[in-house]
């Protein structure tokens, strides 16, 4: 297989086999971490301290917070677009100037509005440095071994909350909330040159042929044929459905285990060692992806998140159980983010990856956007946390149903044992 490229000699192009930029993979770690780290996690941390010096409403001011997420998925799509076309650079220069003036207006917002707009600045930053555009870029330039460059790039940005948030704290301890954003921008603006100088690298042509156990016959250059398929609507309602449950246990979770009697530090720390299941989760992916088809590990995947929700609501105790059960459920979202990750490429190729990875995923992060306040609305006509996890548990296992017909295979599954 003389096209295929190892991952010394570099990634497989539609002219060829073009040298891999050796700056991006480091680079986008440390910009996936400042990034994440800055403009989704300090939020949480600041924002007790916020609520409290301005007098807003700890509501409105995580709903402003919400918009910014919701502007970012519909973002997304338009900004997939861009990255087919001109690639990573210009995209995540722009984010990062984008990112750095939003938090200098939510730190100086003189009233909630300008703060809520603020946010919805941040909404259009995060979609052009978050994982969209860094994914994009890796699959384009590390195709066919781009699982292993997606995998590392995750596992950095898993570290985003763990360094940022107690960087946050501490920053906090001795600055008002307004001027720990404002030294927060100042790190964030590192981001500026790192994305214009390390992302230089000519953009590769995008491949022309289908990827590996497509459908007969398919046309990687039909996007909207592809946008408009039974697999990618079904694929993307397993995902949202599933994306919503997931999210909304992440928050549901401290709630639970209060209502049952736990301490708030042993459900914070529930809570927290659930990023060490997902760092470990993710390690795991490239074995996965290698054993199985993608429509086997996308329905395995989400119902192991229906499972993992069901023992939340089912086991009460003891502690070291409920630690056990959290650490799986990390490693399943750890899983899941690999899965979106690679879904397009492992159905459809990689010659429109970014617009069909925003088409894909712009509904998922709406639901995840929405999922926090749902959830919470939720609990109060079902009589308590545990009710709301059961019905999270048959959102989780209807995505599972619905996910193996999400192959591109021209045979349905029932029919493909004959």
């Amino acid at each position: 297989m003389t096209g295929l490229a190892t991952p010394e000699r570099g990634a497989v192009t539609g002219l060829g086999i073009r040298p891999r930029p050796r700056a991006v993979l480091p680079a986008l770690c440390a910009t996936q971490i400042i990034s994440w780290g800055i403009v989704y996690y300090a939020f949480p941390v600041l924002n007790p301290q916020i609520t409290a010096a301005t007098g807003w409403p700890p509501g409105a001011t995580t709903a402003a917070f919400s918009l910014g997420l919701v502007v970012s998925a519909l973002a997304g799509i338009r900004v997939g677009r861009i990255l087919d076309r001109r690639g990573p650079r210009a995209v995540m220069t722009a984010g990062s100037v984008l990112g750095v003036v939003s938090l200098l207006i939510v730190a100086t917002a003189p009233s909630l509005p300008l703060f809520t707009a603020g946010w919805a600045l941040a909404g259009l930053a995060m979609a052009a440095t978050f994982y969209q555009p860094a994914f994009a870029a890796l699959t384009r330039w590390w195709a066919p071994d781009h699982i292993r460059a997606l995998t590392i790039v995750t596992l950095a940005g898993g570290l985003a909350s763990t360094v940022f948030a107690p960087l946050t704290a501490a920053l906090a301890e001795h600055l008002t909330w307004r001027h720990t954003y404002l030294a927060l921008a100042g790190i964030l603006a590192l981001t500026i040159p790192t994305h214009a100088l390390a992302l230089r690298a000519p953009w590769p042509d995008a491949p022309t042929t289908p990827a590996p156990g497509s459908a007969p016959g398919t046309n990687p250059a039909n996007v909207r044929d592809v946008a408009r398929s039974r697999p990618f609507l079904l694929l993307a309602t397993a995902f949202t459905l599933s994306g919503f449950a997931m999210y909304a246990v992440l928050v549901a979770l401290v709630p639970l285990l209060l209502e049952r009697g736990y301490t708030t530090t042993q459900a914070a720390w529930a809570l927290g060692i659930g990023g060490a299941g997902q760092t470990l989760g993710r390690t795991l992916y490239a074995t996965l992806a290698r054993r199985t088809t993608p429509t086997a590990r996308t329905t395995t995947l989400i119902a192991l998140g229906a499972i993992t929700t069901a023992a939340f609501a089912a086991i009460p105790g003891p502690y070291t159980l409920i630690i056990a059960v959290s650490i799986t459920a990390g490693m399943v979202r750890g899983n899941l983010t690999l899965l979106q990750a690679t879904a397009i490429t492992d159905r459809w190729g990689t010659t429109h990856y970014g617009r069909l990875s925003g088409l894909l995923t712009a509904p998922a992060h709406t639901a995840t956007a929405l999922a926090p306040f749902a959830g919470a609305a939720l609990a109060v006509p079902l009589g308590g946390y545990e009710p709301l996890f059961l019905l999270l548990t048959t959102i989780s296992l209807t995505a599972a149903l619905i996910a193996p017909w999400t192959s591109t295979h021209a045979v349905r599954p029932r029919e493909s044992r004959s």
